[in-house]
């Protein structure tokens, strides 16, 4: 089988180097908002839509009009047109929402080398077109034929992304266990094994600091150089944020995805969960503050991602991840099957009010997730099986 990796590495360019990815960064972003406008002005004229090929016959005539464009490598502005057209494709099939133009500061400063580059691992360097010879900090081997390269600006540092494929044997899991995963806010997992996970709450260690950086950030004057500093304060610590999040879920998902050949999660839909309850001024909400702190901490906890690194992590090791739909699994008794809203009397607690089986809340759940994953595969009942080998998310650095 096939399989797509990813490794980020940071790179160490000089003061030469980082002024020209800045600038490429720049001309790619100027590409995407002329592409959008005009793939716009086609729609509004009643035109046909243009494909990836059609757009790229545009680099001609904008590279006369914007003369600074010719200076960036064609490849890098091509790749613009490629991902504007798996945009739109994405957009067509209800996938994702439109395109929409991007702004320098407000959206990640990228461009990407479909060919061209050198890698020499044992000098830990990196060779692209128009830039030369990079140095990065190699943390781990690269395995695999390099397909492409994408160079991003984040917090202060510019890093390469680097995708690989290579054929591996196909995978057969070591372990032959299954457990139910219950994804919570005061524990992060509640394994139907009895064990769980505490939640790191990076975002809530970081919360005050972080506003007070912000709020001085907001006292300067916009686009200034005292402005610059703090926005650089403020992107450090989100960038803290992040990564130490990332890093405790790809340890928590790689310990279970080792330890377990099928893995059953709750099909949550954390866009909506996370919605806000502000509501309009005709129709105001309720519980605006509780349901902001709620929201805030569901995404403090990273479901998503985790759910998503379990998913490709599975696959490459053999085993399944199945998604459930998510209704009563906390007010339904694992012993007697009897559901009411009353078995659940705290967060916590639990206690089904036929039969008086009492256990914590949060492993109950986890229990009857694994029973509704093993219901799927013994008998097809509703849910979402199979796991997807996907792109891993590499490590910063």
């Amino acid at each position: 089988m096939k399989r797509l990796q990813a490794y980020k590495f940071q790179l160490l360019p000089n003061g030469a180097q980082q002024r020209s990815m800045t600038c490429y960064a720049g001309h790619a972003r100027k590409v995407w908002n002329l592409s959008l406008a005009e793939q716009e002005r086609r729609y509004k004229a009643g035109e046909k839509f243009a494909s990836e090929f059609d757009m790229n016959q545009w680099l001609v005539e904008w590279k006369k009009q914007y003369p600074y464009l010719a200076h960036s490598p064609s490849q890098t502005l091509q790749q613009v047109m490629k991902h504007l057209a798996q945009a739109y494709k994405a957009f067509f099939k209800g996938d994702a929402s439109h395109p929409v133009m991007k702004k320098k500061g407000r959206c990640a400063a990228s461009f990407r080398f479909p060919q061209g580059f050198r890698i020499e691992q044992d000098n830990h360097r990196i060779f692209l077109p128009k830039l030369g010879w990079i140095r990065y900090r190699c943390s781990r081997k690269i395995e695999g034929d390099v397909k492409n390269i994408t160079v991003s600006f984040s917090s202060g540092h510019w890093y390469a992304s680097i995708q690989t494929e290579r054929e591996v044997d196909e995978p057969i899991p070591q372990a032959t266990s299954a457990v139910g995963i219950d994804m919570g806010i005061a524990r992060l997992a509640t394994l139907s094994d009895g064990s769980f996970l505490e939640p790191l709450n990076s975002f809530r260690k970081h919360e005050q600091r972080l506003a007070r950086y912000q709020r001085a950030m907001s006292r300067k004057k916009k686009f200034s150089k005292n402005w610059m500093k703090a926005k650089a304060r403020v992107q450090k610590i989100q960038a803290r944020i992040g990564n130490v999040r990332r890093d405790y879920l790809h340890k928590a998902t790689t310990i279970i995805s080792k330890n377990h050949a099928l893995v059953v999660v709750e099909d949550l839909k954390i866009r909506n969960m996370s919605k806000s309850a502000a509501g309009t001024i005709e129709y105001p909400g309720r519980n605006v503050s509780a349901k902001s702190g709620l929201n805030k901490a569901i995404l403090d906890q990273g479901w998503f991602e985790f759910r998503r690194q379990l998913e490709y992590k599975l696959a490459w090791n053999g085993g399944q991840l199945i998604a459930v739909p998510p209704q009563y699994t906390s007010q339904s008794c694992p012993c007697c099957g009897h559901v009411s809203r009353d078995n659940r009397q705290t967060q916590a607690k639990f206690k089904c009010v036929d039969c008086g089986f009492a256990e914590h809340a949060d492993l109950v759940g986890a229990i009857n997730i694994k029973a509704a994953g093993l219901a799927v595969l013994a008998c097809g009942e509703a849910g979402q099986s199979g796991a997807s080998v996907k792109q891993e998310p590499a490590e910063v650095t």
